[in-house]
């Protein structure tokens, strides 16, 4: 299943618990009105707000559970489960700073809810606020260390994470080591973070073209055409009309192919 589709398996999960726990307050809310005197405050009317979770209608769902979020005389609980409706209709319209808003609000009311941690730390990923998700992540996996999901996502982020620490390690360094570099390209690639970073790759492609061929044969052939790309790259550099930057470039794409693999 797609991450979207997962996504909105989750969210309809969600509202279906929302439902549940909007209906208990509903009727709990009835049972006092029934028994109230003349005057007397009466709690809130989850109603509206339950029948559009359960529809999934967003728009609706923004409105009726929006004026029960505002609504003074609201419990506490059911104010929780409208705002987590709002900000799953929020998130499905594409609207992730105010569903973000919806749950900042809900875990102020109520920290101890995993299922919000995990669905604030989901939008934070989805905006590139790497930190900020993995926090929300780690919050639900304390809070819940069975809730799959948060799992899923702490473990995928954080290895995410240490790749990027491992790219940033790399940056800019090409495959050699240029304190040992002589030639004039190898001084003109390490003074260069761009060509830096596409000898790198191109490096690391061919290692793996080669560890991946089919047979011994093929990796023979792709191992003396990477050779023979180093050679010609040392004799033409420094010659007019040669472009080492649109070179290198071609290498990487023959080797990775148009698809980058």
């Amino acid at each position: 299943m797609s991450a979207t589709g997962m996504r909105h398996k989750r969210a309809n999960l969600a509202v279906m618990l929302i439902c549940v726990g909007l209906s208990g307050g509903l009727m709990s809310g009835v049972a006092r009105a029934t028994g109230s005197e003349p005057g007397e405050d009466v709690q809130a009317n989850a109603g509206p707000c339950i029948a559009a979770a359960a529809a999934a209608d967003n728009d609706k769902i923004i409105d009726v559970c929006g004026a029960l979020i505002d609504n003074e005389k609201a419990a506490r609980p059911d104010r929780v489960k409208a705002l987590m409706a709002r900000a799953a209709a929020y998130d499905r319209k594409q609207m992730i700073d105010r569903a973000i808003a919806d749950y900042d609000t809900v875990l102020k009311l109520d920290p101890s809810l995993a299922d919000a941690h995990n669905a604030r730390g989901e939008l934070w990923r989805r905006k590139g606020d790497r930190p900020k998700a993995i926090m929300d992540f780690g919050a639900a996996v304390k809070l819940a260390p069975n809730h799959a999901a948060a799992k899923s996502n702490y473990k995928s982020l954080s290895l995410e994470l240490e790749r990027i620490g491992a790219m940033m390690a790399v940056a800019g360094k090409p495959s050699f080591d240029c304190r040992k570099a002589r030639r004039p390209v190898e001084k003109a690639i390490c003074a260069n973070p761009t060509l830096a970073d596409l000898d790198r790759e191109i490096g690391a492609s061919t290692f793996r073209a080669v560890r991946e061929a089919q047979n011994p044969g093929q990796a023979r052939e792709l191992q003396r055409e990477q050779d023979q790309f180093i050679a010609r790259r040392n004799a033409e550099f420094g010659k007019p009309g040669y472009d080492l930057q649109k070179a290198m470039r071609e290498r990487l794409q023959r080797i990775n192919g148009v698809d980058g693999y």
